[in-house]
């Protein structure tokens, strides 16, 4: 009987992982979420209105000024009602703003 010829072992490799999605938050969200808080809070109306606006211009044409314009104007209104001290607004949630404008 003739004998069987054996692979020499190898080692299996692990699968790779998928790569982390960033956590940063896209400009496009970070508006979403100041929206939302102005909404909850309903302050700013002139300011939400100019959001929506800049949003939808924002996803028609994808050009960000008019959006990070309206972004830095609501950071200025969130830093002030932090200094308030007004239910719901962190610092968690202004740092994540700030970063997604860098």
């Amino acid at each position: 009987m003739a004998k069987a010829i054996t692979k020499p072992a190898t080692e299996k490799k692990a699968p790779k992982k998928a790569a982390s999605k960033s956590k940063a938050l896209s400009i496009e969200q970070v508006a979403e979420s100041i929206l939302d808080k102005f909404r909850a809070l309903n302050i700013e109306q002139q300011l939400q209105a100019d959001l929506e606006w800049c949003l939808g211009s924002y996803r028609f044409d994808g050009n960000p000024v008019g959006l990070v314009d309206a972004i830095n104007r609501s950071l200025f209104i969130l830093k002030a009602e932090q200094i308030k001290k007004t239910k719901g607004i962190t610092a968690t949630f202004i740092s994540s703003i700030e970063k997604a404008l860098v």
